[in-house]
């Protein structure tokens, strides 16, 4: 049983967890006949689809089974794999108080009706990772990215954010590096806290970086998503003070408020007022910064949680339109299923084999360690109910990966000589039509120089070549989709401009939760020195971290756009592995924790996620810091540029001997930090393997920092829909579909 708060003994049977009945949904029950119908129907579907993609032999198939194989994996995976989880293994616990409940302040703490929190929640963990990374992946074909999408998340990306989630609302809402200190122990918990707050820096200035990229010189995005500040202010005074309560009837408002600023961004970028809004990137610098700060430091009920449940509207409803429109307009995947570049590892797209560096190319979409900060940062905070993890954590990640598999299907739809011509850089295919021509000719994929031209002319843009980044390649792909379905060749620029602005909206929400979490990461982290900054709330520590965060990222940012070569652009190349190391540190700390509560038997459930993960991302460490192929090894191609500067001879991208020697910097400092970055984490993982054996060898000695139940006097539903026991007690307690407190609020 709970002793003082510190010491849990180790079956979690007899720990408060079963101080009360289960909830209706944690309950394993029984299917009907009907239900069982239904779920092998499902299971056929994704079957089916997926034996349609293994199946193809270099015909060109329809996109519309690769859905069908996504989406009928994530609904078994949903209903079967993390409610076995949630119930089995998690024990989630409905009478218990949460954070939110127990600290409520209005200012990070703060019980969120479970819809909103689930809008908050997807915005903040899905941004550039699930749009970019898999149209890169597409490199390899399209069965490699969509099998780790699928695979990965369902057992990797998913667990780990929802069991992140649990044990973070079980410790106050502490954050990842945090908890890593209080149960892995010093060692182990202080390389954590390094590891993973320079990795929160870097990614989100990468984040930021491509946010600046997409609204430069975009009067109709800055204008559109500009006006979503003061309709997400306007939906929280309208919860907390006009209407409280009422999130159906604010979600229709601010839908309008919403699609009235994207017609009207389209009416702004005609008019005189484009000058106005049309912004320069340093210009957008500044404003990130501000908006970043301001959104860390405001009641998470006025701006940072209405926001991004408002986004949420904009970003799934575009992804199931997206999906309507993929069976609807039936296109066929262009790209093979496996090209030649996954074995051979010489892709103009990006350098390396198909294992490890596709996986670590996709990250987000599969798994990401940046999901754990927000698991453990804002989110632990203003969940309701611990039943709903599984519905915020599972859920939300789930929906980010069938963002990610439409990725891919808007990469593979393009003729394949198109996709290569927009992500190979210049200096592969050079600047001209007709040198790209021949080039991507020479990978195997041919296109003429009249159609690249008439491409880039079909979306009113002067050209398409070397648009590297992956976002112009998921516009080009969802216009051709949209557009197919809805007013042809002549609506296509109008869907490509749209599907722009949309990708920096979606990165967007990333960023400002992002900075809220840095900042808890960072009162945690001065929390072991000075005791005040413990209180996440404190004014002085709030003003501070905050401004430590933004000033971090922003400054990363700021130097990348002043300079090409320099800023954030200098840690570019470590985003992808950096995310990848996070995901471990969260998986170890999360198997720590299952060994530590006496769950050893399912510790399994994340442990072989972690081993995957650790042996993926740290062979990718290995051979970018170690490999001779200078495309591939930081150290290989510092050398090169080195021996270029000794010989006098320019290299390009380089193009004076001054760029020169920033090249070989950068090199440098990025083989430097991803050998720290992966030496912290074998840190971690070697500290949280010893507290696991010690734990398991002497389950007496095992002490968690979980805090002591508490009775929650909080109804509200596990899921998106309350069951029709969950609806019978709202009614009994006189209470609506978002639940609320029935007594006064636990001291």
């Amino acid at each position: 049983m709970i002793d003082d708060g510190t010491r849990v003994m180790p079956e979690p049977e007899a720990t408060g967890t079963q101080r009360n009945a289960a909830s209706p949904d944690s309950r394993p029950g029984s299917l009907s006949p009907k239900s069982i119908a239904a779920w092998v129907l499902v299971g056929l579907v994704g079957a089916i689809g997926w034996g349609v993609l293994a199946l193809s032999r270099g015909e060109e198939i329809s996109a519309a089974w690769l859905l069908a194989a996504a989406l009928g994996s994530y609904a078994i995976g949903y209903r079967f794999y993390s409610r076995f989880i949630a119930n089995r293994v998690l024990k989630v616990d409905k009478t218990r108080a949460t954070p939110a409940e127990r600290l409520d302040n209005g200012v990070d703490f703060h019980p969120t009706d479970r819809r909103v929190l689930f809008g908050h929640h997807f915005a903040a963990v899905a941004g550039a990772g699930p749009l970019v990374g898999p149209v890169l992946a597409a490199q390899m074909g399209y069965l490699p990215g969509t099998i780790w999408i699928v695979v990965g998340v369902i057992f990797a990306g998913a667990v780990q954010d929802m069991v992140t989630l649990f044990f973070s609302t079980r410790r106050d809402g502490r954050s990842l590096g945090q908890m890593a200190r209080d149960e892995i122990g010093p060692v182990g918990g202080a390389a954590a806290l390094l590891a993973v707050f320079a990795i929160m820096i870097i990614l989100l200035a990468v984040l930021a970086l491509v946010i600046v990229n997409a609204l430069a010189h975009s009067p109709w995005g800055v204008f559109s998503i500009g006006m979503t500040i003061p309709i997400a202010l306007f939906m929280g005074f309208y919860l907390r003070v006009l209407r409280p309560g009422r999130v159906t009837e604010v979600s229709l408002i601010g839908v309008a408020l919403l699609l009235l600023a994207i017609v009207a961004g389209g009416w702004v970028a005609e008019s005189s007022l484009a000058d106005t809004f049309t912004l320069e990137k340093e210009t957008l610098v500044i404003w990130m910064i501000v908006y970043g700060f301001l959104a860390s430091v405001l009641p998470v009920w006025m701006l940072l949680a209405p926001r991004d449940y408002l986004s949420t509207f904009m970003k799934v409803g575009t992804i199931a339109l997206l999906a309507v429109g993929v069976f609807i307009a039936m296109p066929t995947l262009k790209m093979p299923a496996v090209t030649d570049f996954a074995s051979r590892g010489d892709g103009p797209v990006f350098a390396g084999s198909m294992f490890p560096f596709v996986f670590i190319t996709i990250a987000c979409g599969a798994l990401s360690g940046f999901h754990a900060l927000v698991s453990s940062g804002t989110t632990p905070k203003m969940i309701q109910k611990e039943t709903q993890v599984r519905m915020i954590g599972y859920g939300a990640m789930l929906t980010e990966s069938f963002v990610a598999v439409m990725a891919v299907i808007t990469a593979c739809i393009l003729e394949p000589g198109l996709y290569f011509a927009i992500n190979s850089p210049g200096g592969v295919i050079g600047t001209t039509v007709e040198s790209a021509s021949q080039a991507v000719t020479n990978f195997g994929f041919a296109i003429s120089p009249e159609a690249l031209a008439q491409a880039a002319k079909d979306v009113e843009e002067t050209s398409l070549l070397s648009r590297t980044g992956g976002a112009p390649t998921f516009a080009l792909g969802m216009s051709e989709i949209f557009a197919s379905v809805i007013g042809g060749g002549s609506m296509k620029a109008f869907w490509y401009h749209f599907a722009i602005m949309f990708e920096a909206l979606f990165i967007l929400t990333t960023v400002d939760a992002g900075t809220r979490v840095g900042r808890f990461m960072l009162q945690d982290t001065l929390g072991n020195v000075h005791k005040s900054f413990k209180d996440v709330s404190w004014k002085p520590g709030v003003w501070l971290a905050s401004a430590v965060v933004v000033g971090g990222w922003g400054y990363f940012l700021w130097v990348g756009v002043k300079d090409p070569l320099g800023g954030i652009n200098q840690l570019f190349p470590l985003f992808g592995i950096a995310n990848q190391l996070l995901a471990a540190v969260a998986l170890a700390v999360c198997t720590t924790l299952l060994v530590k509560s006496g769950r050893l038997k399912w510790a399994w459930v994340t442990a072989v996620p972690l081993a995957w993960d650790a042996t993926v991302t740290l062979t990718a460490s290995y051979q970018k810091i170690f490999s001779e192929d200078v495309r591939v090894g930081f150290f290989a191609q510092r050398d090169k540029y080195q021996a270029g500067i000794d010989a006098d001879k320019v290299l390009p991208p380089a193009k004076n001997m001054e760029e020169m020697q920033t090249v070989v910097t950068n090199a440098t400092v990025d083989g430097v930090l991803c050998a720290l970055f992966a030496l912290l984490i074998i840190i971690v993982l070697a500290d949280a393997a010893r507290t696991c054996f010690k734990a398991i060898s002497n389950p007496e000695s095992a002490k968690l920092a979980e805090v002591p139940w508490t009775e929650s006097k909080i109804i509200a539903p596990a899921g998106l829909f309350p069951t029709a026991e969950e609806r019978a007690e709202l009614t009994a307690a006189g209470l609506d579909s978002g639940g609320g407190h029935v007594k006064e609020p636990v001291a």
